[in-house]
C-alpha cells in the first residue's frame, strides 16, 4: 500500500520553505479536521440563536472567533497527538512522513508552536463568557489524553467524539451564556455518535498497519461488521440531532431540511469500501456535507413564523 494524506502541493507550495513544515504539522493542508472541530460549534451557535432569524451581531462574531479557534486548536490537537505518537507513525504507511515522524520538526519546534497556538486559542475564548472558557480548557485535557487512548481501548474513535464536540457546548454557552436547556447536550451526544462513525471509517485506512504495531481502533474491533456498526452510530446522530431540533421549537421546514441530511450518510454507506484506504479517505472528507447539511436545517428551525407572516399561510407547528 502507497497512500498517505499530507498534501505538499497547492498554496501550503507557495509559503516559505522553512515554513512549509509547520504547516504540515499543524494539517493546515487538509481542511477537514478544523470543518469537523468547528462545525459542533456552529451548530451550538444556531441553536443558542433560536435559528439563524435570531442571530445578532454578536453571534456573527461569535461564529468568526469559533472559526480562528477551530483552526487553531485542531493544528494544537495534531501537535499533540504527533509528539505522542511520532515512534508510531514511523511504522504506518500513512503517516510515516508526518514532520516529527520524519524528523523534518524538532520536537522543541514543535513545542514552541504548540505553546503559541494554545495562547491565541485562550486569547479567542477570553472573548466569550466565563462558562466557554471553563469549557474550553476542559476540552484541553481530552485533547491532551486522545492520542494515549488508542493504545488503552480498542474504542480511541469514542474519546474523540468526547473531544472533537465540545464545540456544541462551547457554541450554545457562547451564545447563551447559559446551559440550562437539554439540546446543547443532546447535539453533543449526536456529535459523539457521528463523530464514532465518520473516526471508524476513518480508521480503516490505517488497519492493516495498526494491525502490525498494536494500535487499536473501532476498524480493528469490528471488522467485516464495521458498515453495520457506523450505520447504527449514524442513526443515532440523526435521531438525536433532530430531537434536539424539536426541543428547540422547530417547525416542518427545519426537520424537513435536516430529514434531507440523512440521505447524505446512507450514501456514505452504499459506496465505502471499507478495504480500500482511499476510498476510506474519500468517504470520511465528505462528513464535512452532512454537517453543514445540518447546520443548515438548525438555522432554519424557527423560519416558519416569518414565512407566514411573508405569505400568510399557516405552517404546522411541531415542537413546543
Amino acid at each position: 500500500m502507497s497512500h498517505t494524506d499530507i498534501k505538499t502541493q497547492g498554496w501550503i507550495s507557495k509559503l516559505p520553505e522553512a515554513w512549509q513544515p509547520f504547516a504540515i504539522l499543524m494539517r493546515l493542508d487538509r481542511p477537514i479536521g478544523w470543518w469537523l472541530l468547528l462545525l459542533p460549534c456552529l451548530w451550538g451557535i444556531v441553536t443558542g440563536a433560536n435559528g439563524a432569524t435570531g442571530m445578532v451581531g454578536y453571534d456573527v462574531f461569535l461564529i468568526i472567533l469559533f472559526f480562528f479557534g477551530a483552526v487553531i486548536m485542531r493544528g494544537a490537537g495534531c501537535i499533540i497527538n504527533d509528539l505522542w505518537d511520532r515512534d508510531l507513525d514511523k511504522q504506518v504507511e500513512r503517516t510515516k512522513n508526518r514532520p516529527l515522524a520524519s524528523g523534518e520538526v524538532s520536537i522543541v519546534a514543535a513545542c514552541i508552536l504548540l505553546f503559541f497556538l494554545i495562547f491565541t486559542a485562550f486569547m479567542i475564548a477570553l472573548q466569550m463568557s466565563y462558562l466557554t472558557v471553563g469549557l474550553g480548557f476542559l476540552a484541553l485535557v481530552f485533547v491532551a489524553f486522545y492520542p494515549l487512548m488508542k493504545r488503552i481501548t480498542w474504542w480511541p474513535q469514542a474519546f474523540l467524539g468526547l473531544t472533537f464536540n465540545f464545540g456544541a457546548l462551547m457554541g450554545f454557552s457562547a451564545a447563551t451564556h447559559h446551559l440550562n436547556s437539554f439540546e446543547p447536550f443532546i447535539l453533543y451526544l449526536a456529535g459523539f455518535f457521528w463523530t464514532l462513525g465518520y473516526d471508524t471509517i476513518y480508521a480503516h485506512q490505517d488497519k492493516v498497519d495498526d494491525e502490525m504495531v498494536g494500535i487499536k481502533s473501532t476498524a480493528l474491533l469490528f471488522g467485516r461488521r464495521s458498515k453495520f456498526w457506523v450505520s447504527i452510530f449514524y442513526a443515532l446522530a440523526l435521531l438525536l440531532i433532530a430531537f434536539a431540533a424539536y426541543l428547540a421549537g422547530a417547525g416542518v421546514i427545519g426537520l424537513t431540511l435536516l430529514a434531507l441530511s440523512s440521505f447524505h450518510l446512507v450514501r456514505q454507506i452504499n459506496d465505502w469500501e471499507p478495504d480500500d484506504p482511499a476510498n476510506s479517505l474519500f468517504i470520511f472528507k465528505s462528513n464535512h456535507n452532512f454537517g453543514l447539511m445540518v447546520l443548515v436545517g438548525l438555522a432554519f428551525i424557527n423560519i416558519s413564523p416569518t414565512i407566514e407572516k411573508i405569505t400568510g399561510f399557516t405552517i404546522p407547528h411541531i415542537g413546543f
